[in-house]
């Protein structure tokens, strides 16, 4: 081994061992957590606060609505506009499975979209980043619900 193999080998060793001692993240805590944030993020649209749907939306989001797709924080806040200016949400929202993937960094959140009556219409999926210690929705997809 060379002496610069060895220095190599020396500096990278701490890293390893660093990176190796990181405990698993605790991921019924995260799921809990992500559960919370899409619960926020639905409350927005209850309280018809546009500027708190927005603050959930990572830069790179993408929603897809019908036979449209909306790309990035802007398009999809401005797509969204509309559905927060009468004085009674469309529509709202609540998850009902929440799964984080073993590394605790993305997520997906899906359950039952309502009408205003309460009467189940879709269901929602959504992607969810973990971006420094905000969970953001990068993707959001609602499907109709199955007919039997």
């Amino acid at each position: 081994m060379t002496h610069l193999h060895r220095l190599a080998a020396a500096l990278l060793l701490p890293l390893c061992t660093v990176a190796m001692a990181q405990p698993a993240p605790d991921l019924e805590a995260l799921k809990r957590d992500v559960a919370a944030t899409e619960r926020a993020f639905a409350r927005s649209m209850a309280d018809r606060d546009h500027a708190a749907f927005v603050s959930h939306l990572s830069e790179q989001a993408v929603f897809f609505g019908g036979k449209s797709v909306q790309h990035g924080k802007a398009e999809v806040a401005a797509a969204w506009k509309r559905f927060f200016d009468e004085k009674e949400a469309p529509f709202s929202w609540a998850p009902d499975q929440v799964e984080v993937l073993a590394d605790g960094t993305l997520a997906l959140t899906t359950g039952p979209v309502y009408d205003p009556a309460g009467k189940p219409v879709a269901r929602f999926n959504s992607i969810w980043r973990l971006e420094g210690k905000a969970w953001r929705i990068v993707f959001d997809k609602g499907s109709p619900l199955e007919t039997p």
